[in-house]
Formats: C-alpha cells, sequence, structure tokens
C-alpha cells in the first residue's frame, strides 16, 4: 500500500498544479478548474485513506522487499461468486443511465432498482443457507 499511497500523493499533488495552472491559464473557467480540483481532492482521500489502512495493518507483504510469496498467502475476503445481486445493482445502474437519454422520470425505477440490489447484496448472508 505505499506504493500506492505514495503515487496517488504524486498524483494529487500533480492536479494540483495542474488546476491551479488551468484556472489562471484559462482565466477563471470554473468547470475544468473545478473538476481538476475536485479530482485531486478524491485522490488526496484515497491517499489518506490508503495510509491510514497501511499504519493501522502494518503493511502489506507487498511492501517488504524481503517478503515471501507465501506471506501473501490466505483468505482474501469473502466472495460470492453465485451471487445474482450485482446483476440487480448493474441493472439499476443502466435504467439510471437510460434516464440521461430517454428522460429524468427513468432516473426513480433506476435508483429503486439499484437500492433494492444493494440492500439484497449487503444483507445476502444474513437469511437463508448461508445465514451466520
Amino acid at each position: 500500500m505505499k506504493a500506492s499511497s505514495r503515487v496517488l500523493a504524486i498524483l494529487t499533488g500533480f492536479l494540483l498544479v495542474v488546476g491551479v495552472v488551468y484556472g489562471v491559464w484559462s482565466h477563471g473557467e470554473a468547470v475544468g478548474m473545478g473538476a481538476l480540483l475536485l479530482s485531486a481532492g478524491l485522490t488526496g482521500m484515497l491517499t489518506f485513506y490508503m495510509l491510514v489502512v497501511d499504519r493501522r495493518s502494518g503493511g502489506m507483504p507487498e511492501d517488504d522487499p524481503q517478503a515471501e510469496i507465501s506471506d501473501g498467502a490466505g483468505d482474501l475476503g469473502t466472495f460470492s461468486p453465485w451471487s445474482w445481486w450485482p446483476l440487480v445493482v448493474g441493472a439499476g445502474a443502466a435504467i439510471g443511465f437510460l434516464a440521461l437519454a430517454v428522460g429524468w422520470w427513468l432516473l426513480v425505477p433506476g435508483v429503486i432498482v439499484a437500492f433494492l440490489g444493494l440492500v439484497g447484496w449487503i444483507f445476502e448472508f444474513s437469511r437463508g443457507q448461508h445465514a451466520h
């Protein structure tokens, strides 16, 4: 995570400099300057998050030059390859993006479908065969 946070920190600085230079060069054009500065803020938040997680977790095996391949072995998380909920969330997002082309009224059903899919995905292991 140290390498990733360094890359993101460099990107944050780059976006800040480019955002200010773009703002001066374009005589304060708000959309481009705002997008660049907001992107710098996003990468700055990601950098901060990765540094905090790295500090709390004690680092990743990938950051140690003396680490063995087996140091990274083990569980990487809980995955549910049989889950249909990501498809429902994707369908809700597709309906929401379709609203940009068809009409804003279609955004409401898209948000509802995506929200139901997200709730189902979150509580997938709380019911049925895989309940804890």
